[in-house]
C-alpha cells in the first residue's frame, strides 16, 4: 500500500461505509447536498448492480477486508475511488452520535473536501494479494505449532517431568518417547497435530521457496545478508511491491513502522517507541533478522558493527533499540541492494572510510 495521487473532484461523491453483511452509502452533489443514502449487501453482485448505472463518481471507503476486492470492482466501473487511512478518519471526524449512515456521510464530506486529509492507500495486486497468503498462512500454522508445543511442555512440567531441549521440528518425536504414560491420553492427540503441522510448514516452505526461484527472482539479491531467507526476502518484496513509490530506503524504514514516533515540543525532544504502522509481519521478520546479526553467530559485518556499537552505548533498553535500528537499516540496505541491482558488500562502509 502507498499514497495514492490526488485527482481532480468528480461532480458526485459517495462515502461507503463497508460492514461485514451490509455496507451504507452515502452521496453528494457537486454542492455538497445529500441527494442519495441507503444501505446495500456487501457482495460483488449488489456493488455491480448498485454502481454499474451511476454517473462516474469519487467513491470514498475505509481501508478493511473488503477493501481490496471492492475498490478493484468500483475502478474496473470507471469510478475514483479513495480508501482512506481507517487511523487518519477516526481523528477527523470521530464523534459521539456514530452510527454506519453518519459514517458514510462523514466520509463522503472528508472525500469531498480534500483527500489528503484521509491518506488514501492503494492496494496490492490481486496476484502480490494470493502470495502474501501464503505466506500469512505460514505464519499462521508456526504459531499454532507454537502453542501446541509450549502446553505440552508445561504439561509435562505440572507433573514433575520434562521433555529435553530439542529443535522445534523434532519435538513430536522427542516428545512422543518422554512424556509421562499418565500424560498419554491427553498429550498424545497434540503430539500427532504438531508431527502434521510440522510437515504442513515444511510444505509451505518449499512453495515459498519455488516463489522465489520462477516467480521473484529479486529476491536471491536480498538473501545475500546473513540472516535474511526465502520468507524475510518474499515478505519484503510482496510488501513494498514497486520499489519506485519510494523516495528512499529511508522512507520504507518508516512505511514499515521502524522509525520513533516524534513528539517535540520548544526545546523537549522526548525518546519515544517506534510507531509499529505497516506490515507487522514483515516487521517481525525484520527484527528476527537483526537479532540474528546482533547475536552470537552473526558473521561480522559492517551493520553488526554498526549495531553492536549502538548497543555499548548503555542506558535503560540500549539492546532493544540496537535490534529496531539495526532492523530499520536494514531494511534500507534491501531497498538499496533492490533497485541498484548491486552485489552486496559486507564492508562497503568500512572500505569507504579507509580510503
Amino acid at each position: 500500500m502507498t499514497h495514492s495521487s490526488v485527482a481532480a473532484i468528480p461532480t458526485i461523491t459517495i462515502g461507503l461505509d463497508v460492514g461485514d453483511r451490509f455496507s451504507h452509502y452515502c452521496e453528494l452533489d457537486e454542492a455538497g447536498v445529500v441527494v442519495a443514502e441507503g444501505r446495500m449487501q456487501t457482495t460483488g453482485v449488489a456493488l455491480r448492480r448498485h454502481f454499474a448505472s451511476c454517473a462516474r463518481a469519487r467513491v470514498v471507503l475505509e481501508v478493511g477486508t473488503h477493501s481490496p476486492w471492492m475498490s478493484r470492482l468500483l475502478e474496473e466501473l470507471g469510478h475514483e475511488v479513495i480508501v482512506a487511512n481507517a487511523r487518519r478518519v477516526r481523528m477527523i471526524y470521530s464523534n459521539d452520535s456514530k452510527n454506519d449512515r453518519v459514517d458514510a456521510e462523514m466520509l463522503a464530506r472528508v472525500g469531498r473536501m480534500d483527500v489528503r486529509l484521509l491518506h488514501p492507500i492503494r492496494h496490492r495486486g490481486p496476484e502480490v494479494q494470493t502470495d502474501l497468503a501464503l505466506l500469512r498462512s505460514r505464519e499462521c500454522l508456526v504459531r499454532a505449532r507454537t502453542q501446541l508445543i509450549n502446553h505440552v511442555r508445561g504439561a509435562t512440567k505440572s507433573v514433575g517431568a520434562r521433555i529435553s531441549s530439542c529443535s522445534t521440528p523434532a519435538f513430536a518425536r522427542r516428545a512422543q518417547a518422554e512424556i509421562p504414560d499418565m500424560l498419554r491420553p491427553a498429550l498424545e492427540p497434540l503430539i500427532e497435530l504438531i508431527a502434521v503441522l510440522t510437515q504442513q510448514i515444511r510444505s509451505a516452505d518449499r512453495e515459498i521457496e519455488r516463489h522465489c526461484d520462477e516467480r521473484y527472482p529479486e529476491t536471491h539479491r536480498l538473501r545475500q545478508i546473513h540472516g535474511v531467507g526465502p520468507i524475510t526476502s518474499l515478505c519484503y518484496v510482496l510488501t513494498l511491491e514497486d520499489p519506485a513509490r519510494f523516495k528512499s530506503g529511508r522512507s520504507v524504514g518508516a512505511y514499515l513502522g521502524l522509525r520513533p514516533r516524534q513528539r517535540d515540543s520548544g526545546d523537549r525532544a522526548p525518546q519515544l517507541r517506534i510507531t509499529k504502522r505497516g506490515d507487522a509481519m514483515l516487521r517481525r521478520l525484520l527484527v528476527n533478522a537483526a537479532q540474528y546479526i546482533l547475536g552470537p553467530f552473526g558473521p561480522d559485518c559492517d551493520l553488526r558493527r554498526w549495531g553492536l556499537a549502538l548497543a555499548e552505548r548503555g542506558g535503560a533498553n540500549a539492546k532493544k533499540r540496537a535490534v529496531v535500528a539495526v532492523a530499520r537499516k536494514l531494511a534500507q540496505v534491501l531497498y538499496a541492494l533492490w533497485v541498484t541491482d548491486a552485489d552486496y558488500e559486507p564492508f562497503r562502509t568500512s572500505a569507504q572510510a579507509a580510503a
